[in-house]
């Protein structure tokens, strides 16, 4: 089997870092043709020494000359900027897009590679909550695949090999509970940025574990599994699964249910979207029920963590609202960790875009850039009239 050429977006990141572990394990399978990082210079130099990808963009164009000085001695060509990041991943020599980034600008690098006929191992979940009609549609127009690497939504995938989606009655998102798990409001309104990003299960980047702690990450993957699979809102549930072993559930319309069940450890989805449609054997460690002799399941508190039907709501509404949600909880979980606001007004600040900004029936892509851009202005008028933690 030739190797898969991979374009990896995002490549210093948590999901990027493990990607490369994943390949470097597996040199006869996997290549590496492109890598492409935002600020993390060093690391990126590092990465680019290693595997001798064709090409590196630094997406922050103030690193440009230095990181062309440090490649200069090695067979790789050097790119900077956005724009260079989402033209790259149109080149002929990729095989697979990993998207990797975070937040709205993964949109445009997954738009460019579909149009161009490239398949996507898409961890970058915004992509699908900010357009997903849009995204699904252009794969749909140049029969390109999407592939989910977010946990939830890879066990979804494989619970559904081989279904016919008709049979499909309703899909169960897991979700660890994070790190404040049966906390009440008063706990959360003190609540620091050091506990928030203290998981309890999942290694992840600062964004995604702080999303983790609100539940918006799992609202999120609620709008992104609609899209996915194409299941209506009130089809997608989610439950509290302490031990996040159970990644996530189908059930049919007989009444029985597929789960996906493995260790906690997003290598395993990461080599299943690269990998796909086969399945390569690991060296990874096993689940065994003597270390973990029960799994337990909880409903999750709406009223304490709000951002759940937040995302609910986004997804009922349609139009451009997602959108919103996005920015303003992108703009708000910013402000948070740089101690603008308190825990709390991560949710008060989505809520008050989410009633405040233009909403647009039926956007194209340039209806969501701007979208994006008043979201994210009008979040941080919000948060500058209250006064800091």
């Amino acid at each position: 089997m030739e190797k898969k050429r991979i374009a990896l977006l995002g490549s210093t990141g948590s999901i990027g870092t493990q990607a490369l572990e994943v390949i470097r394990g597996n040199p006869d399978r996997f290549s590496v043709e492109v890598l492409t990082a935002q600020t993390s210079l060093d690391l990126l130099v590092a990465q680019a020494v290693e595997f001798l990808p064709n090409a590196v963009v630094i997406g922050d164009e103030k690193h440009d000359e230095e990181i062309r000085k440090a490649l200069a001695p090695y067979p790789v060509k050097v790119f900077s900027g956005p724009a260079s990041i989402a033209q790259i991943v149109e080149s002929e020599s990729i095989d697979l897009v990993l998207n990797a980034l975070v937040g709205f600008a993964g949109l445009e690098p997954t738009l460019r590679a579909i149009r161009a006929g490239k398949d996507i191992a898409l961890a970058n979940k915004e992509t699908l909550v900010v357009a997903g009609d849009l995204v699904m549609k252009e794969a749909l127009k140049n029969r390109v695949r999407i592939l989910p690497v977010d946990s939830e939504h890879s066990a979804i995938f494989q619970c559904l090999a081989g279904e016919d989606p008709s049979h499909v009655e309703k899909l169960i998102l897991t979700a660890s509970g994070g790190p404040f798990r049966g906390k009440n409001k008063e706990h959360l309104a003190k609540a620091t940025k050091e506990a928030a990003l203290n998981h309890p299960k999942w290694k992840m980047g600062t964004k995604v574990t702080i999303d983790s702690s609100t539940l918006m990450n799992k609202g999120l993957e609620v709008i992104e599994a609609r899209w996915l699979f194409g299941l209506a809102p009130r089809k997608i549930e989610v439950i509290i699964h302490p031990q996040s072993v159970i990644h996530s559930m189908v059930q049919f319309i007989d009444g029985s249910m597929k789960a996906q069940m493995g260790l906690p450890d997003m290598k395993l989805p990461i080599l299943y979207a690269l990998s796909y449609p086969g399945r390569m054997p690991t060296s990874f460690p096993r689940f065994s029920f003597r270390d973990c002799a029960e799994l337990t399941f909880e409903i999750p508190d709406r009223e304490v963590f709000r951002s759940l039907d937040l995302a609910y709501e986004a997804l009922d509404e349609g139009g451009n609202m997602p959108c919103i949600l996005n920015a303003s909880n992108e703009v708000a979980v910013r402000a948070f960790l740089e101690d603008r606001i308190p825990f709390l007004d991560i949710c008060e600040v989505v809520e008050k875009c989410m009633h405040s900004v233009n909403f647009v029936r039926d956007p194209g892509y340039e209806e969501y850039v701007a979208t994006d851009c008043e979201t994210r202005i009008k979040a941080w008028e919000f948060i500058r009239s209250k006064p800091e933690t």
